[in-house]
């Protein structure tokens, strides 16, 4: 899938990126506070993120998507390039005994709307943390943004990653 993101969504990117050294503990610590609150109803998170924010996504809920992915970040800021949320969280799947929880866990968020997505991917980021496993943050937040898209595409995307196709092996020719 070919990327959506614009060049100041990967430039914000790259700012929280840039935060996860041991010189912007402060900033990091005020991004998790927002973990507490509704996306975008910290003040305290305006000074770092605001200005990352454009014009045409202010007041709008797209702007509260920059809020939860950096307070998301701050508290799993584990980075990787590789895969979507839905291969994340299968690969976390891989390490428990219980796959049948993180399946449902999973399909839970898929079916999130919006408005829950800040409590749902609290919940999924934590679990990866508990697992060490990392986050493709520009992937995420590229999805993010399509949440709302007639087609599904993100849950979709997120979904194949999850349940990879696995070809039935040729029994006949044996």
């Amino acid at each position: 899938m070919p990327s959506t993101l614009k060049s100041h969504h990967i430039h914000f990117l790259k700012y929280l990126m840039s935060l996860n050294t041991d010189t912007h503990r402060q900033e990091l610590a005020v991004l998790r506070r927002g973990l507490t609150l509704p996306p975008g109803e910290d003040p305290n998170m305006y000074r770092i993120i605001a200005r990352f924010v454009p014009d045409e996504d202010r007041g709008t809920e797209r702007e509260k998507l920059y809020y939860l992915l950096a307070s998301l970040f701050a508290f799993h800021p584990m980075q990787t390039d590789n895969g979507n949320f839905g291969s994340h969280m299968a690969q976390a799947a891989t390490q428990m005994n219980d796959e049948a929880s993180t399946e449902r866990r999973f399909t839970v968020l898929l079916n999130a709307h919006r408005q829950d997505l800040p409590d749902y991917l609290r919940q999924a980021v934590s679990f990866l943390k508990s697992k060490e496993v990392s986050i493709n943050w520009m992937r995420l937040f590229e999805d993010l943004l399509l949440w709302d898209h007639p087609q599904k595409i993100a849950q979709r995307h997120w979904a194949n990653g999850f349940w990879v196709f696995q070809p039935v092996e040729d029994h006949e020719n044996n």
